[in-house]
C-alpha cells in the first residue's frame, strides 16, 4: 500500500471544501421543498379558470386583487377595469369550456397551457403565466398559441 502525504494546507482546504459543501445541502433541501404548487394554489389557478366557465363577474372579480394586471401580445399591463372592458365582455360570449393540460409552478407563481373550446366550434391553445397573492390572482400575462388569438376564437385574421 502506498501512503500519500498531505500537508496541513491541503487538510484544512479540503475540510473548508467539505465544510462549504454540508453548509449547501440545507439550502438543496429546502429549494426542492419549495418545488411545485401548494394544493391551495392550484385550486385557485383552478377557479380562476372555472370563473371564465361560469361567467360570473361579480364572483370572477373576487378573485382578483384590486391592482390586478393583465397582459399578452396586445395588451400592456392593462388594469382590472381595462381587462373586463377589453377581455371580459369582449371575449365571454365565446369562451366555452378549458382543457388546463398542464398547471406548474411554485411559490405564488403558476405557468397554465390550457386548450380553450369556444362556444363557436373552434379551439385555441395559450399558455400564461399566473402571479397569485393570498387568495386572489394579481397579474396574468398570457401567451398566445401557434393559432393565434382572436383569430382562432373570431375567426378574424
Amino acid at each position: 500500500m502506498r501512503e500519500t502525504a498531505m500537508s496541513r494546507r491541503t487538510l484544512l482546504g479540503a475540510g473548508a471544501c467539505a465544510l462549504a459543501a454540508a453548509a449547501s445541502i440545507p439550502e438543496i433541501a429546502r429549494a426542492r421543498a419549495e418545488a411545485g404548487l401548494s394544493a391551495k394554489n392550484e385550486a385557485l389557478v383552478r377557479k380562476y379558470y372555472a370563473g371564465w366557465e361560469k361567467k360570473d363577474w361579480p364572483a370572477f372579480n373576487m378573485l382578483l386583487t384590486d391592482d390586478f394586471t393583465f397582459s399578452s401580445p396586445v395588451d400592456a399591463q392593462i388594469s382590472k377595469s381595462a381587462f373586463k372592458k377589453g377581455c371580459w365582455d369582449t371575449q365571454i360570449a365565446l369562451i366555452g369550456h378549458f382543457d388546463l393540460e398542464h398547471v406548474v409552478g411554485a411559490g405564488n407563481d403558476a405557468f397554465v397551457m390550457y386548450l380553450c373550446h369556444t362556444t363557436n366550434d373552434k379551439t385555441f391553445r395559450n399558455v400564461e403565466y399566473l402571479r397569485l397573492k393570498g387568495d386572489q390572482v394579481e397579474a396574468v400575462e398570457c401567451y398566445f398559441g401557434g393559432q393565434g388569438y382572436p383569430s382562432a376564437v373570431t375567426g378574424q385574421k
